[in-house]
This record gives C-alpha cells, structure tokens and sequence, in this order.
C-alpha cells in the first residue's frame, strides 16, 4: 500500500485492510513498549512472588510449607503476589492473608477456557486476557522470585524470568527454585546447552537460578537481599 498524507483505504480492500490493522497493532505495541520502561523512582514495600501448581491441594505438605513461607515472608514485611488461583498460589496467599498489618496478598490472574475463580485470600487483584501481558506484570511488580514445585505453566514462568534475567532486562532479582524436581532442571540446561563443541548458553547462566532443598534456606536468600533493597531505598530517600 502507498501512504499518503490523505490517502484512506477502502472496505473492500482485503489487502489494504490487513496492513492498516497490522501496522496499527504494532504501533500500540511500541506505544505499551516504551510506557513499560517507567519505573517508580521509589517503592515503599518489597514484594515476593511465588509460582506453583494449582493442582496441590490443602492438607499436604507443599501446601503446608508453601504457606509457611509465605507466612514467613509477610512477618518480614514482604507483600505476596501470586497467580491468583488455588493449589499453591492459594497456599501463598493464605500465608500472606495472616498478617495483613505487614503484607498485601495480591493474585494476578489470566483468563482460561477452564475457569479458575480468584482464591478467597487474595486482597486485591488484577484481570489479563493472555499470559503475555500477565508475566510482564509480575516482571514490573516483583522484587524476588520462589518458584515451588509446578507443571508446566511453572515452568514456563521460571523459564521466562531466567531468560530476562539472562539478558538484563531483570537486574539483581533473585530466582529461587525450591524442591527436589528443579536441579533436574538445572542439569538438563546444562548438559544440552553447555556442550564444548557448540555452547548454546554461557555458563554463567546455569548460575542464574537458585536451587535449594528446603523453604528455610529460600527465606535466608529472600531476608539477605531484602536487607540490601532495603539500603538501597532509605540510600534513594536522602538523595535529592
């Protein structure tokens, strides 16, 4: 199509239509593209969140300790941000909910063919019709990252905060993996990617994640980088 300053297009060009919406569709993209790059200069509270399955339910042991945690992580001060829905988001939220003086428990949720209603502990919320537009989300509102055991919408998840953590469009945010199923993981990337003939990857990037066996250790790795968020903020506060 040859554009000028005062040309139109008519219905009845299929061809012309198409490329009208598809150049309009990509210009809101660049217009979301670039409002996404503002950040709040200062955040008063640290937020965690926490992936998991939807599938384990109440009673169990990762349910159990997936609300310790997350109980935990409140008593620190830290808000809890889930996806919104039962199993183990359920489990994070209910920990947050039980100190709501300290923490807010938020559940960012996608619209699915199977619908899966808000969990009851969550106390405010946020709607998205895709998975795009939900990941990024939790990339501009998060502080830290636990990844506890999942299927695959855990996993790509996981997989989507290492790869912006791979290329710097996530700086110093900590990635835990938490469970006996994620060094696995870990091991595969590493024996696939990291072959001496044809390297996929970087070493350096196997570092990214952090696995550990328990929710205790996940907590010491989240206090120890809260403490120098903290710093950091009270260090931005005295700056003019």
């Amino acid at each position: 199509m040859s554009e000028t300053k005062d040309s139109t297009v008519s219905l009845a060009d299929e061809d012309d239509i198409k490329e009208v919406l598809s150049e309009a569709v990509l210009g809101l993209w660049d217009v979301v593209n670039r409002l996404t790059r503002l950040r709040p200069s200062k955040r008063d509270r640290y937020r965690v969140t926490i992936f998991g399955s939807a599938r384990v339910q109440p009673g169990t042991f990762g349910y159990d300790e997936t609300k310790r945690c997350a109980a935990a992580l409140a008593e620190m001060g830290c808000d809890i941000i889930t996806g919104g829905g039962p199993g183990l988001m359920q489990a994070a939220n209910e920990g947050a909910s039980s100190n709501p003086e300290r923490a807010q428990s938020i559940g960012i949720r996608v619209d699915l063919p199977f619908e899966q209603e808000i969990n009851s502990f969550v106390n405010q919320t946020f709607e998205h019709r895709t998975f795009f537009t939900r990941l990024h989300q939790f990339v501009l509102t998060s502080d830290a990252f636990i990844v506890a055991p999942g299927g695959i919408g855990t996993v790509l998840e996981t997989l989507m905060i290492w790869q912006l953590l791979q290329v710097h469009h996530l700086n110093n945010t900590p990635l835990v993996l938490v469970g006996n199923m994620w060094p696995g993981l870990i091991e595969w990337a590493k024996t696939s990617m990291l072959s001496p003939d044809s390297p996929l990857a970087s070493e350096q990037d196997m570092e990214i994640p952090q696995c550990v066996s328990n929710s205790d250790e996940a907590l010491a790795i989240i206090e120890q980088h809260r403490i120098k968020w903290l710093e950091n903020q009270s260090a931005s506060k005295t700056q003019p």
